[in-house]
């Protein structure tokens, strides 16, 4: 937590009424219920609250007093066993703190500063798209991002390297000319079916993007034709499953109206995409296509399974000429369609085009001098020898989108150098903050519309729900709960199923465990967390809720009965009390484990530091792994008798305390996420008691505690999450103010979690803003 001198005396020091207060009123609290544990020579946990010279500084000594305000707060000191400060002597305490030690004005919160900073891969991702209509594969080209405080938005983190500009550069170049294809607008239509429109012949309900090689089956789809004749088609698809080499095979026929046009065997194959090309007569209108999969050899033993992925089949003609269409990109760019012959007109038109795409690249009106140095790029190109109108205006977009202004996202203030001014952010700089917190984009034109008429504030609540009822807030939800709930990271996670599921078969292993039920996995979370926002359902259902959203493959992964069809449903799990909420799905309870057991201490510590906001100190160094007090006992033992003999070390009990009784209290879900009731033939108690005092018997009466009793730690532990990700900086001790009315907010809107969303946009530090 860093220290922020501003609010304090110009010496630095608090002042003599500070002194009064602290020891008239603060002082004897200490003594009553904490200097028996840090003071007086001890220091347990390595913390002392007695231990100054100068009373002055320690008065000042934010991060001392930081501690103990966040751990009363949390209830996790004095210890449930100790006796407790009493309501009103708590309400003193923690209030003393925030007036005389933060210097808390609750009428004028401080929104505090955000560093300048480059678009993340997501961000330059879907403006980019939202732009011109390109997808350009940021992920491929891009280096990683940086995280801190477990965002990739953090202004602090995303710094540029050399190796970033050059990426830029290479990436503007590539971009315009996917956009702006020579010959775009005169170019064949092209028509696209995704893998998702595809549905099984044989049920027509059921997603057909999915072929196992082990049964013979087909999927279908239609695509519109403009026009009879000749088409090029494409089929891109993919094998998945196995991730070692198998035996298995089948053979794929691709079929157009009832006619085979392309055929493949297929086996084991890693690549991203497979691709079948061919030519195929289409009439006018509607066609009809299917993809017919034939099982052939089985897999070896001990070998997996695969199958087979429809990505997207693409059409492109009539070949012969007769019909023309300008693709997506040519249109966003070249608002009035071909360019005029005379060069005046042609002038003109470069400025509107300029005028259009910059100020939404730039997120504010273009100066003059701006555009008429972009107008005279693109017309010098134009003119030249053998190049066109279109060539100019890719070269002056490729200037603008290796530029600053759009790379970086900075905001601009009347004194930026003056740590004492604390102004409202311009309206469009408000709909860029808007637009990447909601849609990880630039703003559309309504919102920089609403900003150029000082309307968007007037505007700020409808536009909320206009943003979070479009589809591009899936992108909120997939960038947030990716990285809060670490979702993003489950397909790729590495776990061996054969261990935990204690077989010597991966063929049985990955019948059980593979990359669909990954992948289903994260899409529950998505559709869970999103169902809760947009519904207007109270936050704490994300913990305690009793539905979910399953399909067939993860109900049965699961064990819930009575869902069919291959798309994610709400299903209510009223008679499965041991599933709902985050802290029973797969993605939680995957991502928390090691590759071959589950682990007690890594889901204590998320739950402590994502969902109660009460993070337990690093581990000392060389601490002996549980495997080695396995190695040393003579007979198997499970993992809470493992974790009673770790915890055992003077060192080690401490945090094992807060963490331990919330880890083992999930132990009856093994580290794929499955429900068992025993381990290593013994009985598994999920019972335990917080460091708060509550105690619980079992997962559902766990979720319950964390839902009710400490709802007040999850909401103000959420609100600092969302705030987080919107503004692009870690917490400090003065957004104290501002988490504070987040959680009022919260209680008086019956937990919604919409609402929450709502009210960081309207808090200070997204408001408003600071110098440096």
């Amino acid at each position: 937590m860093r220290f922020l001198g501003w609010f304090f005396l110009a010496t630095g020091m608090a002042g003599a009424d500070a002194k009064l207060s602290f020891e008239k009123e603060i002082e004897p609290l200490l003594d009553a219920y904490c200097i028996d544990c840090h003071g007086d020579g001890k220091a347990k946990g390595e913390f002392s609250m007695d231990e100054y010279k100068d009373l002055t500084k320690h008065l000042n000594d934010v991060d001392h007093w930081m501690a103990i305000w966040r751990n009363v707060r949390s209830q996790i000191m004095p210890p449930s066993e100790e006796d407790q400060l009493e309501i009103e002597e708590k309400k003193q305490l923690l209030t003393w703190i925030e007036r005389e030690v933060f210097k808390l004005d609750p009428k004028n919160p401080d929104p505090g500063r955000v560093t300048i900073r480059r678009l993340n891969r997501s961000e330059y991702y879907y403006a980019i798209k939202d732009l011109l209509g390109v997808e350009y594969a940021t992920w491929d080209n891009f280096p990683a991002d940086d995280t801190g405080y477990g965002f990739d938005t953090i202004g602090e983190v995303l710094t540029i390297s050399p190796l970033h500009m050059e990426k830029y550069i290479e990436a503007a170049s590539s971009i315009v000319e996917m956009a702006l294809p020579r010959g775009a607008a005169t170019a064949m239509p092209v028509r696209e079916v995704r893998g998702s429109q595809f549905r099984l012949v044989d049920d027509g309900k059921q997603r057909g993007s999915w072929l196992p090689f082990k049964t013979s089956r087909s999927s279908e789809a239609k695509v519109s034709a403009p026009g009879q004749g000749y088409y090029d088609v494409n089929f891109d698809f993919a094998i998945r499953g196995a991730d070692e080499a198998t035996d298995q095979s089948a053979y794929l026929e691709f079929f157009i109206n009832g006619k085979k046009v392309a055929q493949r065997a297929l086996g084991w194959d890693q690549r991203d995409s497979i691709r079948l090309s061919s030519k195929a007569k289409l009439k006018k209108g509607e066609n009809h296509l299917e993809v017919k999969l034939i099982a052939k050899k089985p897999p070896g033993e001990n070998q997996g399974e695969q199958g087979l992925v429809v990505k997207i089949v693409r059409i492109k003609g009539p070949l012969d000429g007769s019909f023309k269409e300008a693709p997506k990109g040519y249109k966003m760019i070249m608002v009035d369609g071909p360019a005029p012959k005379e060069m005046r007109d042609r002038e003109l038109y470069a400025r509107k085009i300029m005028r259009s795409f910059v100020s939404r690249a730039f997120r504010r009106p273009l100066d003059s001098v701006t555009v008429a140095r972009l107008v005279k790029m693109a017309m010098k190109v134009d003119g030249s020898p053998g190049r066109t109108f279109e060539d100019g205006i890719k070269h002056a977009m490729t200037a603008v989108l290796a530029s600053p202004r759009f790379l970086f996202r900075a905001e601009i203030q009347p004194e930026p150098n003056n740590k004492d001014k604390v102004v409202l952010l311009d309206e469009y700089a408000l709909a860029a903050r808007l637009s990447f917190f909601l849609w990880s984009s630039v703003p559309d034109d309504e919102l920089l519309s609403l900003a150029y008429k000082k309307e968007l504030r007037k505007n700020l609540n409808s536009q909320v729900n206009r943003m979070l009822n479009d589809s591009r807030s899936r992108r909120f939800v997939e960038n947030f709960v990716g990285q809060w709930l670490q979702s993003r990271d489950i397909e790729e996670f590495a776990i061996d199923p054969r261990r935990i599921l204690n077989t010597t078969s991966q063929l049985e292993a990955t019948k059980v465990f593979n990359g669909r039920v990954k992948k289903d996995m994260k899409t529950e979370t998505e559709m869970f967390f999103e169902f809760v926002l947009k519904n207007d359902r109270p936050a704490e259902e994300l913990i305690s809720a009793k539905y979910s959203f399953l399909n067939s493959r993860l109900a049965k992964f699961y064990g819930v009965n009575g869902v069919v069809g291959e798309e994610h449903q709400l299903v209510d799990l009223t008679e499965h009390p041991e599933r709902g909420g985050i802290l029973t799905q797969g993605t939680f309870l995957v991502v928390t484990s090691n590759p071959t057991r589950t682990s007690p201490v890594k889901r204590g510590l998320f739950v402590l530091d994502n969902l109660l906001g009460t993070p337990a100190p690093p581990a000392p160094p060389n601490v002996p792994e549980l495997e080695e007090i396995a190695h040393k006992s003579k007979k198997p033992m499970t993992m809470r008798q493992m974790m009673e003999v770790h915890r055992e070390k003077p060192i080690c009990a401490g945090c094992h305390a807060r963490m331990d009784p919330i880890g083992l209290g999930l132990e009856n879900f093994n580290a794929l996420g499955q429900f068992r009731s025993d381990e290593k033939g013994v009985k598994i108690d999920s019972g335990g008691q917080l460091v708060t005092g509550e105690k619980f018997s079992n997962v559902t009466t766990l979720k319950s505690i964390l839902a009710d009793e400490r709802r007040d730690d999850f909401y103000r532990c959420l609100s600092e999450k969302l705030l987080t990700y919107a503004i692009g900086r870690g917490p400090e001790y003065f957004d104290a103010v501002t988490i504070d009315a987040l959680v009022k907010r919260l209680h008086d809107k019956n937990g919604s979690l919409k609402e929450l969303v709502v009210g960081v946009i309207a808090s200070a530090p997204f408001q408003k803003r600071r110098g440096d």
